[in-house]
């Protein structure tokens, strides 16, 4: 078994398309209509679907927001340099909801950015080789 996406819902596929892949450098993998469902699903990642999870997109249309509730808590991409992916997101338009810098109980070097839907997304600094550790 493996694990193949996270789907989040979201107001406007097109700015929603723009963060994830201009901003934090994903790909658009797919993406379909759905007429009569009305719905259409875009699938993201960094790599390709086979080689590792991704996110799915879910754009239900005629839907204006959602109720984030307070189950979800984010969704978490490591960068080499926290410190120029934030700064390069600010100059971008997206919302820092906290700073890089250390977790406040110890761990790595963290920061938070909201998407266009109000999700939350927690940069990690480590190289791709890192595993993520708490010790």
């Amino acid at each position: 078994m493996r694990l193949l996406h996270t789907m989040i819902r979201v107001n406007d596929l097109d700015e929603t398309l723009k963060f994830y892949c201009e901003g934090l450098g994903m790909r658009l993998l797919r993406k379909r209509d759905f007429p009569n469902g009305e719905f259409t699903l875009a699938f993201i990642g960094y790599n390709e679907e086979k080689d590792g999870a991704v996110i799915e997109l879910t754009h239900n249309w005629g839907q204006k927001g959602y109720d984030q509730g307070t189950a979800f808590g984010h969704l978490a991409i490591s960068v080499d340099d926290i410190y120029k992916k934030c700064a390069d997101l600010k100059q971008r338009g997206v919302k820092v909801t906290r700073e890089p810098g250390p977790m406040k109980f110890g761990g790595p070097e963290i920061a938070f950015v909201e998407d266009p839907n109000g999700y939350k997304i927690e940069l990690v600094q480590m190289k791709d080789s890192q595993a993520l550790s708490f010790e």
